[in-house]
């Protein structure tokens, strides 16, 4: 996959969590997350003793509440859309405070937030965890389809090019004199936009036709080949197992 690329998520230790391989940790999140959704909305202490379960693991990896908070904060959206269903739902009213809200709603509400909520900060401390090359690794270890690899790894990659592309455009118009001001602007962004394209799509052929002539076949060399021993699958599924408990008492009780 060639060499590692930083990114904003990932918080560099050396703890247990990041010692583990990419391969255990991303299937523990996929499992940790398709439990909490199995989880009835009713049982609201389930979700309570998942969320003591992702602060174990954060205190494991050495993440700091402030820097996993801060990070949350990509759910707004979600939040906005559970505050409304309280309001638009249909079915059987309660007055809260003097307003008239939906049941259905309300537990809505709270399905999606609590739910929500625990998958975006497994996810979260998956990234603070993981560098994206060995997230891109352990993907190919766990038998994703090389060719949805293969674009997650060139996005990744040229990702940053295109955005340095963008910012070297916005300073040659400024340089000119020129700031979007309005409605009567949005033309010379337009030619800007179709411009980054046309570069872009030719950058993308030119590095095709440079992976082709050094004898690219439609797979790409598997340069670190990550394993996992027994005792480091324990370790990583330890908090899917452990919310797997929570999740059948919360059916039984």
């Amino acid at each position: 996959m060639g060499a590692g690329h930083a990114h904003k998520l990932y918080r560099h230790g050396h703890s247990p969590v990041h010692g583990l391989p990419p391969h255990t940790k991303l299937a523990a999140v996929f499992c940790f997350v398709i439990v909490v959704v199995s989880t009835p909305r009713e049982a609201m202490w389930a979700f309570a003793l998942y969320a003591v379960l992702l602060a174990a693991v954060a205190y494991a990896a050495r993440v700091p509440a402030a820097f996993l908070l801060k990070r949350l904060l990509i759910e707004i959206p979600f939040v906005a859309f559970a505050v409304l269903m309280p309001f638009v739902a249909q079915g059987e009213r309660v007055d809260v405070l003097g307003t008239s809200l939906s049941v259905n709603g309300l537990w809505g509400a709270w399905n999606v937030l609590a739910k929500g909520t625990l998958g975006v900060a497994a996810s979260v401390l998956l990234a603070s965890t993981t560098e994206l090359r060995e997230l891109l690794l352990g993907l190919q270890r766990l038998k994703l389809p090389p060719l949805l690899v293969q674009i997650a790894s060139f996005m990744i990659r040229y990702g940053d090019v295109i955005t340095d592309e963008m910012r070297r455009m916005k300073i040659a118009r400024e340089s000119r004199g020129f700031e979007a001001s309005g409605v009567k602007h949005w033309g010379v962004l337009a030619k800007s936009a179709g411009a980054l394209f046309i570069r872009s799509y030719e950058r993308g052929e030119h590095v095709h036709l440079a992976m082709v002539s050094r004898g690219y076949a439609g797979s790409m060399p598997v340069i670190d080949d990550v394993s996992a021993s027994r005792t480091q699958w324990s370790y990583a599924l330890t908090l899917p197992c452990a919310a797997l408990v929570v999740c059948l008492l919360g059916w039984l009780l």
